[in-house]
């Protein structure tokens, strides 16, 4: 049965630099099984899945965030119902899922999601999912070479999705050119986000490690600390609370809406907020921000038109591929959030591997060893330590004695 570990040679893909360490998969893939969690939103499965389950899910274009989360959970396979590199572009989700040594068995077709959360399946190594006796579905069993020969296909295609992406920023500054230019429809906040620095937190690459690192800076400065969705249960698991939270309210917790933190529900342009119904069960106060984009966008936007100083964004996309990588179109308004943001954003994305010791423990270790040896043979060598010495000994003996005189 493959197996799964992480593994330590590194994996590059252009501007993605990621680890793992890793055993050797097996040369021909093997039948495995386990018992299945199944989910259509690969985000809301991270959540349940333990080590040795089997993740089934239906995502197309697996991008990297919800392929690190599901190396993080170590199943036993990925089987998804569709396909996890469509060719549209150069995603790299499939790629960290084999490079961690986890079986990836793609495009087994909706029926894979008729799986009961529990049922126990096998895969052979035809990639056909098998329950029981019972033939489930049939998929392709993914290996390093398949998905590279996909990788160069959907390279060679990008200027399309450049083009598609270029439509789709020049469309988004016609729908809300008064809210970039001119803050039209900003809602109004109890926030106080004038003239102080504000840190926005998103689920993206990176992030906890980043947000660690940052842990001086917020002590010392005290920002705002704004969570995107999910981002706020991040600043929790830091110790810390969000004062604000942005987003569609799908993958941030019960524990961070009822933290206290300002809710700001992202809507559609219509005004449509499907987030709305979980804050009023909830009973936490909320208020509706309308707007075309990302809820990254719309924390961004939100900080900026309310005076603050200094923008510090933490996961957030920055990249083509990162845009591509979200999978969503409205990703081009945040090209255009940053343009309207300028020289007050900072990106803080890979702050946590800007610079990490060189210094191991284990030269920590030896570095204090050398110390104390050092110390040893100076009092041993010279007048004031022999002198130092007698007197500790003395004093052991005489407390030696007390203890035996206490006890006659």
């Amino acid at each position: 049965m493959p197996q799964i570990f992480f593994l330590s040679r590194p994996w590059d893909d252009r501007d993605v630099t990621w680890k793992f360490r890793r055993r050797p998969a097996p040369a021909e893939p093997d039948t495995l099984g386990g018992h299945v969690r199944v989910d259509s939103r690969t985000k809301n499965l991270t959540k349940r899945l333990s080590a040795g389950d089997v993740a089934v899910i239906d995502h197309e274009d697996i991008d990297r965030v919800s392929a690190e989360a599901l190396v993080a959970c170590q199943p036993a396979a990925v089987l998804n119902a569709a396909k996890s590199t469509s060719g549209r572009y150069p995603n790299m989700g499939p790629g960290i899922l084999l490079d961690a040594g986890i079986p990836l068995i793609d495009d087994l077709g909706s029926q894979i999601m008729d799986l009961h959360e529990g049922d126990v399946v096998r895969v052979d190594e035809s990639g056909a999912v098998h329950r029981g006796n019972d033939l489930i579905a049939e998929g392709e069993w993914q290996t390093d070479e398949l998905n590279s020969a996909k990788m160069e296909e959907a390279r060679s295609g990008i200027s399309v999705q450049l083009s598609a992406f270029a439509h789709n920023t020049m469309s988004y500054l016609e729908r809300e050119q008064d809210l970039i230019l001119n803050s039209v429809g900003i809602p109004s906040v109890r926030t106080d986000f004038d003239d102080r620095q504000v840190l926005i937190v998103v689920r993206g690459y990176h992030y906890k490690d980043d947000l660690q690192s940052l842990r001086s800076y917020i002590r010392d400065y005290r920002p705002v600390l704004v969570g995107v969705d999910g981002g706020a249960d991040a600043i929790l698991e830091l110790g810390m609370r969000p004062d604000v939270i942005v987003g569609d309210m799908d993958s941030v917790s019960d524990e961070a809406l009822n933290s206290g933190a300002e809710v700001i529900v992202h809507a559609y342009r219509d005004g449509s907020a499907p987030g709305v119904k979980r804050v009023e069960e909830l009973g936490v106060p909320y208020i509706v921000f309308p707007m075309t984009g990302t809820s990254e966008d719309a924390a961004m936007i939100l900080a900026d038109s309310k005076g603050a100083k200094l923008i510090v964004a933490v996961g957030t996309h920055s990249s083509l591929i990162e845009f591509l990588d979200k999978g969503r179109e409205g990703m081009a308004s945040t090209f255009l959030t940053r343009l309207k943001v300028g020289g007050r954003l900072i990106d803080a994305k890979g702050a946590s591997q800007l610079y990490q010791s060189r210094i191991s423990s284990w030269q920590l270790v030896a570095l204090v060893l050398a110390g104390v040896l050092a110390m040893a043979a100076a009092l041993t060598t010279t007048e004031v330590g022999q002198t130092a010495l007698g007197l500790a000994q003395a004093w052991f003996l005489d407390i030696g004695n007390w203890f035996t005189n206490l006890f006659r």
